[in-house]
Formats: C-alpha cells, sequence, structure tokens
C-alpha cells in the first residue's frame, strides 16, 4: 500500500518532490520554520531533503534525519500549496525508506498502540495513589527522558467509563449506515467522546454500527515501521469489510488520513462533517459559556471539518464560540513528536495556550486527544481551564 507495483520507493520520492515549484507559500503556515527560520525546517527544504536521499545525492546523516524527523505531519503546507504537492505522502514515504527513527519510544508507543493495557495501567496506578507521587517520580528523571515527558502527558482527570461497542446497527429513519472507529488510547481516554457520537449521530438520523478498539496505525504509518503499519491496515480492512456501512468515521481527526489511506475509496470523514450535514435536526440547550476552540491540524488540513464543527457547536443558543486564530499553528503534540521533542513541543504549546488565554474562555474544546493531553500538561493557575472534546459538550446540551 506505501507504494505503486511499478514504482520503488525512491523512483517514487524523487517523483513526488520535482512537483514542488519552490514557491515558498508553504513557509508562512509551517509550525518549525517559524521556530527555527531555517529553510531545512520547512517543507520546501525537507522536500529538497528527501529528493536528494531518494537519489543518492546525500546520505542519511543524523542531522538531515533530524530536519525530517521534527516535521509534524501538521499538512498545512499541503492545504495552501499551489501545485498540489502531496507532501503528506512524500514524508510517509521518505519515513518508511529511512525505517524508523533511533530514539522512537517503542515502549510508551507500545502501551499506546494496546487500549487493553492502558486501561490496565491507568486503573493500577489509580489504586497505587499515582497522581500524588507523579510529580516527585519525574523530577528524578533526566530532563530529556522520553518517560519524563510521557509522565508529563499522564491525564489528570478520572478514568474514564468503559465504552461499550455495539457491533450491530441500530435502527434510524434511512439507511445510511456510518460505522464508527473507537481507535487506540482514544477508546479509553476519549470514551465520553464515542458515547457521544453515538448518541448524535443517532439523533441526526443515522445508523450506526460500532467497531472494535485497535490502532489505525497511524503513529507507526508516519514513524516509519512499515511492518507494523501494514498489520494494523489489515485489521482496519478487516473490520471495515464485516461493518458493511456506507460511512466511516472516528471521533480523533489524526486517524482519519490514515483511514483514507488504509480505504482508498471509502467515505472517512470526522462526525462532525455528517452531523452539520443534518444539522436541522439537532436542537440544543441554552449554555451561556465562552469556550476556545482549538482547532487541532489534522481536523482543520486533513478532515477539513473545522467549519462544520464551529457551524454546530454555534446552534447551542447562548455559546460564545470563540476559535483559535488562523493560520492554526500545531500545538506540537503530533502523535510521537511530543515524546521525542518534547522541548520543541513546549514551545509549540506554549504559544498556543497564549492564544487561549487571549481569548478568555471558560472552557476550552478540543477534538484531538494527544493535543488536550499535551495542552493540559501546560496549564497551570489561571490557565486551568476545563477541558473537553466538543461532541461532549454537543451531546450534553442535546435535546431529547
Amino acid at each position: 500500500m506505501m507504494n505503486r507495483p511499478e514504482e520503488k520507493p525512491p523512483i517514487r520520492i524523487a517523483a513526488l518532490a520535482d512537483q514542488c515549484v519552490q514557491c515558498g507559500l508553504c513557509l508562512p503556515v509551517c509550525p518549525t520554520y517559524a521556530l527555527d527560520r531555517n529553510e531545512a525546517e520547512s517543507p520546501r527544504g525537507r522536500i529538497a531533503i528527501a529528493a536528494a536521499l531518494a537519489r543518492g545525492q546525500a546520505s542519511p546523516t543524523a542531522e538531515l534525519r533530524e530536519h525530517l524527523d521534527h516535521c509534524l505531519g501538521c499538512m498545512g503546507c499541503e492545504k495552501v500549496c499551489p501545485a498540489n504537492v502531496r507532501y503528506g505522502e512524500l514524508l510517509v514515504e521518505t519515513r518508511a525508506l529511512l525505517g524508523p527513527a533511533p530514539q522512537r519510544p517503542e515502549h510508551e508507543i507500545g502501551l499506546v498502540r494496546d487500549p487493553r493495557r492502558w486501561r490496565r495501567l491507568r486503573r493500577g496506578l489509580g489504586w497505587l495513589g499515582f497522581a500524588s507521587w507523579k510529580s516527585a517520580l519525574a523530577k528524578s528523571l533526566p530532563a530529556r527522558s522520553m518517560l519524563r515527558s510521557a509522565l508529563a502527558l499522564w491525564p489528570r482527570t478520572p478514568l474514564p467509563e468503559p465504552y461499550v461497542t455495539q457491533p450491530a446497527a441500530d435502527e434510524a429513519s434511512d439507511g445510511e449506515i456510518v460505522a464508527l472507529f473507537p481507535g487506540c488510547i482514544a477508546s479509553v481516554e476519549d470514551a465520553d467522546a464515542q458515547r457521544a457520537a453515538r448518541t448524535l449521530l443517532r439523533a441526526a438520523g443515522y445508523r450506526v454500527v460500532e467497531l472494535p478498539a485497535f490502532c489505525c496505525g497511524a503513529m507507526d504509518l508516519h514513524g516509519g515501521d512499515t511492518a507494523r503499519a501494514e498489520q494494523a491496515a489489515a485489521q482496519v480492512s478487516a473490520a471495515w469489510q464485516g461493518a458493511q456501512a456506507d460511512h466511516l468515521v472516528t471521533v480523533t481527526p489524526g486517524c482519519v488520513g490514515t483511514l483514507r489511506h488504509v480505504l482508498p475509496g471509502v467515505r472517512v470523514a470526522d462526525p462532525m462533517a455528517l452531523l452539520a450535514a443534518r444539522a436541522q435536526r439537532l436542537s440544543f440547550r441554552p449554555l451561556p459559556t465562552r469556550v476556545a476552540v482549538h482547532l487541532p491540524c489534522t481536523q482543520s488540513n486533513v478532515a477539513r471539518s473545522d467549519d462544520a464543527l464551529l457551524r454546530l457547536l454555534r446552534r447551542v443558543p447562548g455559546l460564545d464560540v470563540a476559535p483559535l486564530p488562523k493560520p492554526p499553528h500545531c500545538c506540537g503534540a503530533a502523535g510521537t513528536h511530543v515524546l521525542e521533542f518534547p522541548e520543541r513541543a513546549a514551545r509549540l504549546r506554549e504559544d498556543t495556550l497564549r492564544q487561549v488565554a487571549a481569548l478568555a474562555p471558560q472552557r476550552l474544546l478540543s477534538s484531538n486527544i494527544g493535543c488536550r493531553l499535551h495542552l493540559a500538561a501546560g496549564m497551570q493557575n489561571e490557565r486551568d481551564w476545563p477541558h473537553q472534546h466538543p461532541l461532549v459538550l454537543l451531546a450534553q446540551q442535546l435535546e431529547t
């Protein structure tokens, strides 16, 4: 699935790179270029690096590789590119050619990838009073320790009630069936959002069938671990075939691009898009609250459902909806990037939190579990806003 049968990876990478006309319109929307003001930390620079590696004009030194590894995969560049360069495809192909990075946090990824192990760990550490001694443990670890970075992301909220899937499609007012994909860590930490999606989709008249919880392979696909990504792809394909549905949705925008990659031709969407299409069927109770809306990069640039989300929120009477300014620079979470490059991720997070603070919200909404955990890790004192998935707010206010 990575390449066309007739093309070897280096040839494919070089062909994708040749589409770039070097215009530089990607630079203003690139968060890593904004951090470093270094051409090698821009999409244009990374395309040149990928082309040189593919053509054998450069060796994959640690320095060159780091520029590629720093990329957040936010896809802001693709959205503004006048030449329609498929930068995401080029990045995935190049990382697959190089293989996983030496600093890749395999143990941590293994925990996140497996919802059952993650839930058992959360429950066990909860019994041991982990929240009371987590900070002391983190301070005892080296500043650049990936475990220390992972501890900073540890959820501060109680473990949500388990989400119970219902594999059979329920009855509704028409025949369109939506398959709901829970994902991996989101199936645990965003269980409330899964339930909210089911409630809202049914209220909008869709029939809902739910897939089992497992990893879609996004972290492996973007991390160059081709073998694991292909295993996940096979699992996704099998689950989709068994669903017999018209649409595939996930409450985690970070999964949308990978699901589309694995299932070309399938209608993969953020549930916000389907709900907005039937918004007239949904009524909400008033909520006089000001909310800051963080729009994850994948929601804006891949799922492209940011407008649908804002339209739905603005249907809640009294809700003061304040989206963060555009262009949306990445908060720094970006899958495993927050673990591999915590200092860079923290700098990007601080920029995002400053934008949130300027909006003076009473609550913060964000659709991506990784983004919410990362942002929450940087919140303190007057910046410690309650935060939740937008679907949860919408379901709470739904008139039934």
